[in-house]
């Protein structure tokens, strides 16, 4: 309930409408949700632009009318490519990066194409401001080295929910589909404090490992341990974690709507560059958290007696509770380390692409199962390196594919990788019959 309250009670609730020019050649049919804004240059309108939107399978494009005016419209709120079609531009021209909107920074390679999304309305304006310079044309090995970056970074977050799914799977066998509203969750708690209460990240990060703490105990108590002490089978308890996946997903949508929200912070400058990388401190940040608390588990893992008897657990239960050890104990501290991973992880994915949702986790929980099995079903470690290679791999296909088409990139190469080693890069074959 209070939790409600605190929705209910935020400013997230407000939606305000701002109103973009009509375009001729817009496609106002479809959607009431669209980008917008004018093109200037030395203070007059420039006609005749072309400009594209691309994303979640989706394109469009129209041209900038007398007064300089654009508008294009989408199918969904989400996160799309808008581009200017620079041969369109006068010569000697490119849109002026010192006056773009705050949090608006060019893709990685590019004068004139921008990652966009949506805040609390329908609508997103974006006047662009043109000014001489020379176009950017970036080398194939200066991008391959920009987006391995991006990839480390993305594959370090995806390991914090690989790491946690590796552990439940090792311990108890369970292929825990809920696992994406961890994440979600912890991103909801990070709304809650970091902009309703307006407290700073610092102090968001470890109340969200207490709330990730709080669920993961929550769910072993009070579901988890129950079914196991009746004897349920594996099948029926994955049945349990898709339904109980489903009913948090629509309770999130309920209390959040579908709108997408923005973290303090999110879409900082990319204006840290360490030769033709260019990072934000977000990035950094975001990275050196993640390492940070690996190595922590790998600690825990390593050298700890608690960390010693979930692997005895997950090599052989049977043999590890005749041994003497609490495996219903080391099972409910595998929840709970597993859930507050997964908190951080959303805090981590709602930067990385920027936007709390009530679906945000579900679209990456693919991506999390195809690391824990590329690196080993039940191997932690293998989890950390599967997650590693698919985060790279989703980043630097770009190159060769379309954006849309990525995330089946890094999926195929699981596949390719598998036929050839089916158990997995650090896990260990096993007979049948």
């Amino acid at each position: 309930m209070a939790f409600a309250l605190v929705l209910f009670a935020s400013p997230m609730g407000a939606h305000a409408s701002v109103s973009a020019p009509d375009t001729p050649g817009a496609d106002q049919e479809a959607t009431d949700f669209y980008f917008g804004g004018v093109i200037t240059f030395d203070g007059e309108p420039v006609p005749d632009v072309v400009m594209t939107v691309e994303g979640n399978g989706f394109d469009a494009e129209t041209v900038t009318d007398a007064e300089g005016k654009w508008r294009l419209y989408v199918p969904e709120k989400e996160e799309y490519t808008l581009s200017v079609n620079e041969e369109t531009l006068p010569d000697g021209v490119i849109v002026d990066p010192a006056q773009l909107p705050e949090g608006v920074q060019p893709v990685q390679g590019t004068t004139a194409s921008f990652e966009v999304g949506f805040g609390a309305t329908g609508t997103k304006i974006l006047n662009l401001f043109l000014g001489e310079g020379e176009r950017i044309t970036t080398s194939f090995w200066d991008q391959l080295l920009e987006r391995t970056v991006n990839g480390l970074n993305f594959g370090l977050l995806l390991a914090l929910a690989a790491v946690g799914v590796s552990l439940i799977f090792g311990t108890t066998g369970l292929t825990n589909f809920a696992h994406a509203e961890m994440l979600t969750f912890g991103a909801i708690v990070a709304l809650i404090f970091g902009v309703n209460f307006a407290l700073p990240m610092w102090v968001v990060i470890p109340i969200v490992i207490v709330f990730g703490a709080a669920l993961g105990w929550s769910l072993d108590a009070g579901l988890w341990k129950p079914l196991r002490r009746r004897g349920i089978g594996l099948v029926q308890a994955m049945i349990v974690s898709i339904g109980l996946s489903l009913a948090l997903r629509y309770v999130f949508q309920f209390f959040l709507g579908g709108s997408t929200y923005q973290l303090p912070g999110a879409g900082a400058a990319r204006d840290i560059r360490l030769g033709p990388i260019s990072v934000s401190w977000i990035d950094l940040l975001s990275m050196g958290i993640s390492i940070v608390l690996l190595l922590a588990v790998a600690y825990w893992l390593l050298r700890t007696r608690i960390g010693k008897a979930t692997r005895a657990i997950s090599d052989n239960p049977s043999l590890a509770a005749a041994s003497g050890i609490g495996v219903d104990r080391v099972i409910r501290i595998v929840w709970i380390l597993s859930a507050m991973l997964a908190a951080v992880a959303g805090v981590l994915w709602a930067y990385f692409r920027p936007g709390v949702k009530w679906d945000m986790g579900v679209q990456v929980l693919l991506l999390i199962f195809a690391a824990v099995t590329l690196g080993g079903l039940g191997t932690a470690f293998g989890a950390l390196i599967g997650a590693l290679i698919v985060g790279i791999l989703v980043e630097i296909s770009t190159l060769w594919i379309p954006p849309d088409m990525k995330y089946v990139g890094a999926l195929a190469v699981l596949i390719i990788i598998l036929l050839v080693r089916p158990q997995g890069l650090l896990g260990r074959k096993e007979r049948l019959g």
